[in-house]
């Protein structure tokens, strides 16, 4: 008799009928033990709950999606998943339930903003590519007429130390002193406003001003919109608040430093310095201990270089300049320690503030914290200014 056939018969020699007790490393309903990822917990629907309340979020994403084998029970489960601390999970759940034909379902997604997926890249002082790794983020499509939308992505709340440490490269007296910032969760511009949407909008009726239909010097219906004014990007804001019933705006200096860091401490979002492959400045210069890169001289299309930052916003270095609506005073003494803009001192009225760089740039003027003011009163108009949109209360969750 073999070794298989005697373990599956009893000590009298018949035949056992019931199945081995579990062991103590098996994953079974009321273990104390993490379940491996992907196992199949005992229990049925109850084990697929147990399973949800795991730390580890990779378990509770592999329950999402072990519940949908449990009907209406199970879809009510992975739909709680989208109130799920863990970002990771809340996309997983968005993913499950937007492939089910549900009309509960559907229902409850109207409410719900979509995710999207995108590249996060992290590099090291010599400009060699050390992590990469995909992220999620919320976002929503704005209709701004004639078929073009604009990608409107969440940002959560959070607080940050704006400005540049006195070790940072290349930093000015502009940025200091450092102070932490609370900035509240908002909406910004997923890329740089582009030819194509400037166009739709200022098909729009006028609030404040004109609008030339076709400012830009380098032409392209993706490229970034530049020779715009400041008066021109809050005239631009206006009307699309209008056509939306949303609050459109410019970010402030707090929103947008924030936005562009995403968590990062480091000169740039992706770490001690930048690249040409990462974006577009004057490559002729460096930062770090990179090589010199390319040197486009002029705009290319809005996230052509296809990486985000960790928050999904691309383009904030280089390419081309952003508004702000903050008068750009000449360091943060007394700066707000909240997300307000920064526009209480009337001597500085026609002196805003231009954040991200350019093509035109060296490395060190596309940082995180550079910024540099722009006099409006001398109504010069320049082939590397643009600007990104923001706005509030944009959607419910």
């Amino acid at each position: 008799m073999s070794q298989s056939e005697a373990s599956a018969k009893s000590p009298s020699g018949e035949a056992d009928n019931h199945p081995p007790q579990p062991r103590t490393d098996d994953a079974v309903l009321g273990g104390t033990a993490p379940s491996p990822v992907g196992c199949v917990v005992l229990g049925g629907l109850e084990g697929v709950k147990r399973r949800l309340a795991a730390a580890a979020s990779e378990q509770r994403v592999a329950a999402l999606k072990e519940a949908l084998q449990y009907g209406e029970a199970g879809l009510e489960l992975v739909m709680l998943g989208l109130e799920d601390d863990s970002r990771q999970v809340r996309y997983a759940a968005f993913s499950l339930l937007a492939a089910q034909d549900s009309p509960r379902v559907k229902q409850r997604l109207r409410n719900y903003l979509p995710w999207f997926e995108f590249e996060v890249v992290t590099v090291d002082a010599w400009g060699r590519e050390s992590n990469r790794y995909r992220n999620q983020a919320q976002y929503f499509s704005e209709d701004v007429g004639n078929g073009v939308f604009l990608d409107i992505v969440s940002i959560p709340g959070g607080t940050f130390l704006m400005g540049s440490p006195d070790t940072e490269k290349g930093r000015n007296s502009r940025e200091s002193p450092q102070h932490s910032v609370t900035v509240k969760p908002f909406y910004l511009g997923k890329f740089p406003v582009t030819q194509k949407q400037w166009k739709a909008v200022a098909a729009l009726p006028q609030v404040m001003r004109h609008l030339d239909f076709d400012p830009s010097d380098f032409k392209g219906d993706n490229l970034p919109v530049e020779q715009v004014s400041w008066d021109e990007a809050v005239e631009f804001c206006q009307r699309l608040s209008k056509k939306t019933g949303r609050s459109y705006r410019l970010p402030s200096e707090a929103e947008w430093e924030y936005a562009c860091r995403a968590g990062t401490t480091t000169p740039f979002q992706f770490g001690e310095t930048i690249t040409s492959d990462l974006a577009n400045y004057n490559g002729n210069f460096i930062y770090g201990s990179e090589p010199k890169g390319i040197f486009q001289q002029e705009t290319t299309p809005v996230g052509s270089f296809q990486v985000a930052n960790a928050f999904g916003l691309y383009d904030m270095h280089g390419n081309v300049w952003e508004w702000c609506a903050d008068y750009c005073l000449e360091n943060y003494k007394g700066a707000p320690s909240d997300e307000r803009a920064w526009s209480e001192n009337h001597q500085y009225y026609h002196v805003l503030s231009l954040r991200g760089g350019s093509w035109f740039n060296t490395p060190g003027g596309c940082r995180s914290a550079y910024r540099v003011s722009f006099d409006t009163g001398k109504r010069r108009k320049r082939n590397n200014i643009g600007f990104r949109v923001g706005c509030v209360a944009a959607k419910t969750l």
